[in-house]
């Protein structure tokens, strides 16, 4: 969490570490997060992008056949509540990436989402929250392109969780 604090605020962040020990569900964290996004973004003081970071071991509770881990469900669970609420009010990214590079039993570490993913969706004609219900984060992260595998790093410190905003564009000042 440290390192990415530093490299995010070299990239012109205003970095929030939340935690170190995140738990629960990863939909309910999806939820809290997508709320703590859009408030901090409405503040003046989000004129300049902000990065909010989390770490900790969120769990699942399956209930339908899909693959994913709980990195990718964070992830799926967090593009639809985003989509939801901020629809044109800004740019945002967020990952969710076990550091060990291992995922639930899949090849990815965890996935990432965002506008663009959302779009190409869309445009495959897929259905976020029926993936969500099934499970079935991996299968849609794996058509969207929104899958992050690294490989197994050997290396188990927790999940990082990496919620980025950007404020809306200011809008053009109308001539006389």
């Amino acid at each position: 969490l440290g390192a990415a604090k530093k490299r995010a605020e070299k990239l012109g962040f205003r970095v929030f570490v939340l935690t170190a020990a995140d738990h629960g569900e990863a939909r309910e964290a999806a939820r809290r997060y997508a709320a703590l996004l859009e408030i901090v973004s409405a503040q003046s003081a989000a004129r300049r992008p902000v990065c909010l970071l989390a770490g900790g071991e969120l769990t699942v509770t399956v209930r339908g056949h899909g693959r994913g881990g709980r990195n990718q469900e964070f992830a799926l669970a967090s593009l639809v509540e985003m989509g939801r609420r901020f629809r044109g009010r800004g740019d945002w990214l967020i990952a969710s990436l076990g550091t060990d590079g291992i995922d639930g039993t899949t090849d990815a570490a965890g996935a990432w989402a965002s506008p663009a993913i959302a779009e190409r969706a869309l445009s495959l004609g897929l259905d976020a929250p029926a993936f969500l219900e099934a499970n079935d984060s991996y299968g849609f992260f794996a058509r969207t392109g929104g899958l992050v595998v690294t490989g197994p790093t050997r290396t188990n410190v927790m999940d990082l969780r990496i919620l980025l905003v950007t404020p809306p564009p200011k809008k053009a000042r109308a001539w006389p």
